[in-house]
């Protein structure tokens, strides 16, 4: 299908461009002390739970215990998606896709049905890729609603989890994220393969950083990603790492709306 093709690469250099150009400044902004941004981390998240009345289900480990890491995917879904479950599938590996609306969840929608089908977690990446600290708030519930409807007609389940467009958020974005039922998940491990098709470079990058309790951001839509995904895998296996979804990780807690977890 030469124009699927088209749209895809053209939808890639759209989306490389505009991170390559604003991602070192964003995550700064959004990750840094400076920004004076609270996030939770996962621990701190599983010892609210002692005195918690909900409770997550535990699913594939107990990461009070487990060294756990969450594999977690932006952007898609994308051609290259397919691949990316089959290998998940293969290696009986969970993980958490922060689905983009335009161009991908309405160009493939039999893909994100297989990702809840295949027991991944489903969450929201907006409909445009609009950067929310510099949208109205009824520009920021819109890219938030409208990936969430998309979602739940074709998954059944509304998602619970969403990442905000290059990391940047504010008080705005948490007021309208706790008014939707919604958290928002940052990271603590980037390969930066929007830079990148070295697959190798790509998996080297998520190794020298991963930890206990990491979440790791990649992005399916690039070339040189989803060739590293097998190698990543083995390689946090053979150091005793246990994969799991962001809300696993999280439990027996539960992402808090309007909370931000990294």
């Amino acid at each position: 299908m030469p124009s699927l093709t088209i749209k895809m690469t053209n939808t890639r250099s759209r989306f490389r461009g505009t991170a390559a150009l604003a991602a070192a400044g964003a995550l700064t902004l959004a990750l840094s002390g400076c920004a004076k941004l609270h996030t939770t981390a996962p621990s701190s998240a599983r010892g609210a739970a002692a005195t918690a009345q909900a409770r997550a289900a535990f699913g594939t480990a107990d990461c009070r215990r487990a060294k756990c890491v969450a594999l977690t995917f932006d952007a898609g879904p994308s051609e290259h998606s397919a691949r990316l479950l089959d290998i998940l599938k293969e290696k009986q590996v969970p993980a958490t896709f922060f689905l983009l609306g335009r161009h991908h969840i309405d160009t493939y929608p039999e893909l994100v049905k297989r990702m809840a089908a295949e027991g991944h977690e489903v969450a929201s990446h907006t409909w445009t890729h609009r950067i929310l600290t510099e949208s109205t708030p009824d520009q920021i519930r819109e890219e938030l609603e409208h990936p969430n409807r998309e979602i739940a007609r074709l998954t059944g389940h509304r998602p619970t989890l969403m990442r905000p467009p290059q990391g940047r958020t504010d008080d705005t974005v948490h007021d309208i994220c706790r008014e939707l039922g919604m958290s928002e998940v940052l990271w603590s491990v980037t390969a930066k393969d929007y830079k990148t098709d070295d697959s190798d470079l790509i998996t080297k990058r998520v190794l020298d950083q991963v930890s206990r309790d990491g979440i790791i951001l990649l992005h399916d839509l690039y070339d040189g990603t989803v060739p590293a995904v097998p190698g990543i895998i083995d390689a946090l296996k053979e150091r005793g790492y246990v994969f799991v979804t962001v809300p696993q990780l999280l439990a027996p807690g539960k992402a808090v709306p309007g909370e931000v977890y990294r």
